[in-house]
């Protein structure tokens, strides 16, 4: 397992009502407030840059041509890569922050918007061969209207390749805290996290859901799903990281999916 690793800038854990994530201070989920901080460890460490990106461009294939929504964008790391291997990429984040770094990367011709993945989405039906949604379904507690508006705006035949905390590593890690009566596998519940970086300390409110619930959600939406995959770290990693990897060469951390418009 990884889940030491995954949550190793977690200080502390708690269960929350949605209720309490909406109004309690600090405000949750703020990458506007550490936008710099976070992508400047996302951009080398290993579970980003060295495990989840290179899997999320493995299920991807050969993009050249294809049009391509990054939902969730961030600061663009994602989009620079499908877009380094020929497709025609757009990405939307709710945060202005981290798309004005994103900006900075792919210049401003770059199409960007600042959305809501929960929300209605800016674009048409039927407008991309692809959805990568990279980390950003688990921050949501109900994946029905996400899941609508992006099976809405792919073609007939397009697909969805995303990536999800892995249930079964968030179940440990809350079994390891002595949290199991809190946190059972089989329920959905929320809870925070606090994040360090850079100095800079963020509380972040993320939603556990068991892998027969993200199954049921995805097919309800009228996905087919065709891999679930995961991977082991890209090769690199074995050079990068070599004390940690000769210790967990394979670990589960995030999950990851190819869903097709059925």
């Amino acid at each position: 397992m990884f889940s030491d690793e995954h949550h190793e800038h977690m200080s502390s854990t708690r269960r929350t009502s949605p209720s309490a994530v909406a109004v309690d201070p600090p405000k949750v989920n703020d990458y506007n407030g550490f936008a710099e901080a976070y992508t400047a460890e996302n951009e080398t460490n290993l579970i980003n840059a060295y495990y989840e990106r290179p899997a999320m461009l493995a299920l991807a294939g050969d993009v050249a041509g294809r049009r391509i929504l990054d939902a969730g964008c961030g600061s663009g790391p994602l989009f620079a890569a499908l877009r380094d291997r020929g497709a025609i990429v757009s990405g939307f984040d709710a945060s202005a922050g981290m798309l004005e770094l994103a900006r900075r990367r792919l210049g401003d011709g770059a199409d960007l918007q600042v959305a809501d993945l929960g929300g209605p989405l800016p674009y048409s039906d039927n407008t991309f061969d692809d959805v990568v949604a990279s980390l950003v379904l688990h921050y949501l507690e109900d994946w029905g209207l996400a899941l609508a508006e992006l099976r809405r705006i792919l073609r007939p035949g397009g697909r969805l390749i995303a990536s999800v905390d892995h249930p079964f590593a968030i179940n440990l890690m809350h079994r390891q805290g002595g949290r199991e009566a809190e946190y059972n596998y089989f329920d959905i519940t929320n809870w925070t996290e606090e994040w360090t970086m850079g100095g800079q300390t963020a509380l972040m409110s993320i939603w556990h859901r068991p892998l027969h619930a993200m199954i049921e959600a995805f097919t309800e939406a009228g996905f087919r799903i065709t891999v679930i995959s995961e991977p082991e770290p890209d090769p690199a990693a074995r050079e990068l990281f070599p004390e940690v990897i000769a210790a967990k060469s394979r670990f589960l951390c995030f999950l990851f999916f190819v869903l097709q418009v059925g």
